[in-house]
């Protein structure tokens, strides 16, 4: 069995402990109080809440607020917030901390969408180190009242020939942050390809706080594999949980020594499947629960051998009843199918070209002022 070459069981951010040393990052539409309860009763590590606009916080958005839904098992409430100016990031942790008790914050300099990075946001912002730092500062000092860690995620650069996460490294370490997670691609290529993890071993060599590894984790023993080969502090798991939320059970058991689990039946996926649209019921009601439950369908079943018609019915699903029918004619002996270990999950696509605010590159400072429109009012993004 593979093991850590360094003795990786715990993360410490600030006085926070982690333990196993693994994050479930935020995924929009996925990642709501009842799913990071279902993978938190799998496991023990980090859920960090779906990302949310900082001045949504700050101007009270409906929308925003409304995600601030936190299940039991979150014994840490986690969130992760987007944002251009230092002001609404300030003014957000401020209200975070005193509101709703959140004991880490997590900052989002790693999303590559169009709609973000066209306005600056997002994986564009590193580029603008004065900014980048202003930003990290303003978070950490409103938190620092109250004892909270601030983090930040990013990936490693515009492009391949435009990177900026040492520099962002060498910055939140300054600016007083508790770790750096690294996605090891770029912008660019979106979530195509390979994840770089030479560019988190860099990273860990680059800096004095805690590096956490991001990228192409689809089973537990990739997270080993990956603080082996990198030095990371920990790891950020995203896509490969999807459908999978015992990936969280394996993680535990690798990370303190124990053999990993078996992978689980046909049977006990569709145990799993009705623990999460319970949970989805209860957060959301029955109704919009299960039409939320559909989405997951597809990950939860890939590579089954599920006849056509029940595989089609239960994407769209529409109550507790119906569900509990169509999975009774599921074969639970069946054994989880070898074809899907190891087998990349969710969205992959392909490389793109960044699209930046005209004259972005010219130079690497920006006022927070021109980037107004970035300044999202509304969350989930």
């Amino acid at each position: 069995m593979l093991a850590p070459q360094q003795d990786v069981h715990a993360l410490r951010l600030g006085g926070l402990t982690i333990e196993p040393p693994v994050v479930l990052a935020p995924m929009a539409g996925v990642t709501n109080a009842a799913f990071r309860q279902l993978c938190a009763e799998q496991g023990a590590g980090l859920y960090v809440c779906e990302m949310i606009t900082s001045r949504g916080i700050v101007e009270r958005d409906d929308k925003a607020l409304g995600m601030l839904e936190f299940a039991d098992a979150e014994a840490v409430r986690s969130v992760q917030l987007y944002g251009v100016d230092p002001h609404y990031v300030g003014e957000a942790v401020r209200f975070l901390a005193g509101e709703y008790g959140i004991a880490h914050v997590d900052l989002n300099f790693g999303c590559p969408v169009p709609k973000v990075t066209r306005k600056g946001g997002g994986a564009a912002l590193p580029y603008k180190r004065g900014l980048l730092d202003r930003i990290l500062r303003a978070a950490v000092d409103a938190a620092e009242p109250s004892g909270i860690p601030v983090t930040m995620k990013t990936r490693k650069g515009i492009d391949d020939d435009i990177l900026t996460y040492l520099d962002a490294g060498r910055i939140a370490e300054n600016a007083g942050c508790a770790a750096i997670a690294l996605h090891g691609r770029t912008a660019a290529q979106h979530y195509s390809g390979s994840a770089d993890w030479e560019s988190i071993a860099r990273l860990s060599e680059h800096v004095g706080i805690p590096v956490l590894g991001n990228g192409d984790i689809w089973e537990a023993a990739d997270a080993l594999r990956m603080v082996e080969a990198t030095g990371a502090d920990g790891v950020v798991v995203g896509r490969g949980c999807l459908g999978r939320p015992w990936l969280f059970r394996d993680l535990a058991a690798l990370f303190a020594g124990r053999p990993q689990p078996p992978l689980p039946t046909l049977g006990e996926v569709a145990a799993m499947i009705r623990r999460h649209a319970e949970l989805l019921a209860e957060l959301m009601g029955e109704d919009r629960g299960l039409r939320d439950m559909r989405k997951h369908m597809s990950w939860y079943l890939k590579g089954f051998v599920v006849g056509s018609q029940v595989r089609a019915a239960l994407g769209m699903v529409e109550s507790l009843t119906q569900l509990d029918a169509l999975l009774a004619e599921l074969e639970p002996d069946q054994p989880f199918p070898e074809s899907e270990i190891g087998v990349a999950r969710g969205r992959q696509g392909s490389p793109r070209k960044v699209v930046l605010p005209e004259g972005w590159l010219d130079d690497t400072e920006c006022d927070a002022a021109g980037l107004a429109a970035a300044e999202l009012g509304i969350s989930g993004g």
